[in-house]
């Protein structure tokens, strides 16, 4: 994630053996993409999604295109000769500067001889909270995986499919309490955060826990993902800054009970990521209609880490504040038994109507 980050190539391996080099495009330097080119041993091809495609005006001819439902799967389409990487992933740049990219065919051999290795590689980039757009430099099949110490000569990080695709899951069953302390907060005095992180370093949780919680009841929690714009800047965009404070004062006022602090800001698709998805939002999307237009599907949660969080608290049945049923789906997924949808809803500010609506008419939000 680090090297796509920063503008590296990763080696990745699908489990048949195809393989492939990959610069996340958002970071796509003119050195890196030479690099590729002298590694590869075909011509470079963009991959990206449909939805993403065609949002920046990219003609895909209509053999290929899909059906509505296929619009967030990967295609590899041609590189556009003289038009530089970073300008194709701009959030509507196109648009407004007048410039459609128009590509009369796609080479396909990536989507078509090794699918694995175009959809490992859009994670990739998803989970480095990169937009979901790669270059990747094919290479031919390797069944005798003797391209792991090809990579380790060139001095590139290799990585597998396989672990791209279980990274998140084994990442959550990973998390170990790391610290805690006594944090008096306004609205609830008694409280301790619990730190927690996985074996990997990578995105820590907190767990808030107000009072003396009994393990052997079902325990009022609030599973809240992190939202800095809300949380912390008071921004009327949405509702989750006056939902944070408003559950830790429920909770504090019922006695006791958990707020989970989740790090998958944006609904998972990372801050920079989101405040391109607001950019969008100016321009008449609604929020699922713009993380789609970015190329991410409409909601890249998951709960493996509350569930996680809650049985190494010893928690195994909960009272679940939530409006959002696939909260309550996702935990009971993992083995935490719901036993009590708990009403959390405020009321609309002024400037977050259309947020709500489509929370409640598109994501089937309870509000």
């Amino acid at each position: 994630m680090a090297e796509l980050r920063r503008g590296g190539i990763v080696m990745l391996r699908g489990d048949d053996g195809h393989g492939g080099l990959v610069i996340a495009a958002e970071s796509c330097g003119p050195r890196a993409l030479q690099r590729l080119q002298g590694l590869a041993q075909e011509a470079p091809v963009l991959v990206t999604t449909r939805r993403r495609a065609e949002a920046i005006g990219m003609e895909i001819p209509p053999h290929i295109a899909g059906g509505m439902g296929e619009r967030n799967k990967p295609i590899t389409l041609d590189l556009p000769e003289g038009v530089p990487v970073d300008i194709i992933l701009r959030p509507h740049e196109g648009k407004r500067a007048g410039r459609h990219i128009a590509l009369s065919h796609l080479s396909r051999p990536v989507a078509s001889r090794a699918p694995q290795v175009a959809e490992a590689a859009i994670e990739l980039a998803k989970i480095a909270r990169l937009l979901p757009a790669v270059v990747v430099g094919p290479l031919s099949r390797d069944p005798g995986n003797k391209r792991r110490d090809w990579a380790r000569e060139q001095d590139l990080l290799y990585v597998e499919a396989a672990d791209i695709a279980s990274y998140e899951e084994t990442a959550a069953r990973t998390l170990q309490q790391v610290a805690q302390a006594r944090v008096p907060l306004e609205g609830a005095e008694n409280a301790r955060i619990l730190a927690w992180r996985p074996s990997d370093g990578g995105k820590e949780h907190l767990a808030i826990v107000v009072g003396e919680i009994d393990p052997t009841e079902p325990v009022l929690i609030r599973l809240h993902s992190e939202c800095f714009t809300g949380d912390l800047l008071g921004s009327l965009r949405c509702d989750c800054g006056v939902q944070l404070r408003g559950a830790i004062a429920q909770i504090n006022k019922l006695g006791a009970g958990v707020l989970l602090y989740l790090a998958q800001e944006g609904r998972g698709i990372g801050l920079v990521n989101k405040l391109r998805a607001y950019e969008l939002q100016d321009d008449g999307f609604d929020t699922i209609d713009a993380n789609e237009q970015l190329g991410f599907d409409a909601d890249e949660r998951i709960y493996a880490p509350a569930a996680t969080m809650l049985a190494r608290m010893g928690i195994k049945r909960v009272r679940l504040m939530t409006n959002n049923p696939q909260k309550i789906a996702q935990l009971e997924r993992y083995g935490i038994e719901v036993s009590e949808r708990v009403a959390h809803a405020f009321p609309a500010n002024g400037h977050n109507e259309n947020y709500l609506r489509t929370k409640a008419d598109r994501a089937g939000h309870l509000l």
